[in-house]
């Protein structure tokens, strides 16, 4: 681990002293396990650790991949009072590997696969899901303990319990809300990882300033790409009657309600507002050309082509069920984007303030906003972060708004942009540049830089030969405005 001190900033927003951990809790083994022989399959290892479970084995080769419930604590800050289990997932390598923490910030693929950092240093990778999302979720759940310090502590104790067997470095990663995640756990934890590698990672440090999106939205692409987006949403509320038939009759054939959101007219709303954000947000440049003639188009090819890109779905209550926990944060800590609709003036029955993340939750769930959370985030990093990397696609609306790390050598951080890249920028779509420059610096943190690299940071290229099934870029399509 970084051996420079980092301390935590006097009075900073959510930093709680953590009690006493009970016993039940306890990472440290009693007599009488001190005294066992010590395990040398992995599996065994792990298991001794206590709370962990094994939930399943899948073989992989090259590679041993478990499953696996570990016992947390539902308030870090007051151990004793309840606990839930989490799901984790370790792909082993070697114990003498880097390993990599990695989190999408939301649930846990039970699927073996490699982050980029985990490929291109040839690590071990512990995958956690993030508290809340089922099932990792305490029953009944006190939605109050969710927050970005409770989550944080969830990492560090997994890390605590999982460091004596993988001893060599670490580093943390996630995209989108993963990589706000790996950065909020930094800053609550800034010695237990040698390095950050963030992808994607918006920073909303001021909740009430958003002038950033609406100047994304004035100057991404071409006007013409922009405008043809543009008169697709604005015709799409033009024609509100038959589209939204469409999205009654899409409803009704999927089961779907609209309980939580008010109605399915809200939803149609909601989700043609989203549209032009969802286009940006995973789809390319090249695609505008493939974007409906607005005058021109069916009512067929206007709705499919919003709920390919946009969905209809995203609204209902079965999918924003799944999303609750992500609502909650961006509603009380996260902050949440709002932008202005020029074009459609005239045509929103509700407009853009009503679809606020309260909107989205349950209403038998208390929502109170924590002023300041982001700010001392974004201050933290600005002032105090050493040895993170932030990459950011640059036609992503959601890289609007980004942090910008403490500058200077000693510090040892970047910040990258992938040229047209979305919300699946990654550290291989940089200039080759660039990319050697990345990859030479992600491997020197997890103690694995060749020596020629070492010599020549242009040499440097991914540790590990690309497999198909590990690798696949898996770009979560988180509709409804969802990092």
């Amino acid at each position: 681990m970084r051996k420079t001190f980092r301390g935590m900033l006097a009075g900073a927003v959510l930093v709680g002293t953590i009690g006493a951990v009970s016993p039940a809790l306890a990472a440290e083994p009693d007599a009488a396990a001190a005294q066992a022989p010590v395990a040398t399959d992995i599996k065994d290892r792990i298991l001794a650790i206590k709370g962990m479970s094994l939930v399943e084995e899948k073989p992989y080769d090259g590679y041993r991949y478990f499953v696996l419930n570990y016992t947390q604590p539902i308030d870090h800050r007051h151990p004793w009072r309840g606990t839930f289990q989490q799901r984790l997932s370790i792909l082993h390598k070697d114990v003498s590997r880097p390993t990599v923490f990695f989190t999408s910030g939301y649930h846990l693929s039970t699927r073996p696969g490699r982050s980029e950092p985990t490929a291109l240093v040839d690590g071990n990778q512990v995958s956690l899901e993030y508290r809340y999302f089922t099932p990792s979720r305490p029953a009944p759940a006190d939605w109050s303990k969710l927050d970005i310090k409770q989550a944080a502590d969830d990492q560090h104790r997994v890390f605590t319990a999982l460091k004596s067997i993988y001893s060599k470095k670490w580093l943390s990663t996630g995209g989108s809300k993963g990589g706000m995640t790996a950065t909020y756990y930094e800053r609550f934890h800034p010695r237990d990882m040698d390095g950050v590698v963030a992808y994607v990672a918006p920073n909303d440090a001021r909740n009430e300033e958003d002038r950033a999106y609406d100047r994304f939205f004035r100057t991404v692409s071409t006007r013409e790409c922009r405008d043809r987006l543009n008169n697709l949403q604005r015709e799409a509320l033009v024609r509100r009657k038959p589209l939204l038939a469409k999205a009654e009759a899409l409803a009704k054939e999927n089961g779907s309600t609209f309980k939580t959101i008010g109605s399915v007219e809200k939803g149609f709303e909601n989700t043609v507002l989203d549209f032009v954000w969802g286009f940006w947000q995973y789809s390319s440049e090249q695609e505008c050309a493939d974007v409906p003639e607005a005058k021109t188009a069916t009512d067929d090819q206007i709705f499919d082509y919003i709920d390919a890109k946009s969905g209809f779905s995203s609204s209902s209550d079965q999918d924003l069920a799944t999303y609750t926990p992500y609502y909650y944060q961006a509603g009380t800590q996260l902050g949440a984007p709002q932008y202005k609709y020029p074009h459609l003036k005239g045509l929103l029955k509700w407009g853009p303030d009503y679809f606020q993340p309260r909107v989205y939750v349950p209403r038998d769930i208390p929502m109170k906003w924590q002023d300041g959370a982001m700010r001392d985030i974004d201050g933290w990093v600005r002032r105090e972060a050493r040895q993170m990397m932030f990459v950011y696609g640059q036609n992503d609306p959601w890289g609007s708004e980004r942090f910008a790390p403490a500058r200077g050598a000693r510090n040892d951080n970047h910040v990258y942009t992938v040229p047209g890249a979305n919300h699946g920028a990654r550290v291989a779509g940089l200039p080759a540049d660039q990319q050697a420059a990345a990859v030479a610096r992600i491997q020197k943190w997890a103690g694995v830089a060749p020596a020629a690299v070492q010599a020549d940071p242009a040499k440097a290229k991914r540790l590990t030969a690309y497999d198909a099934r590990l690798d696949r870029v898996e770009v979560n399509r988180e509709h409804g405005l969802r990092p």
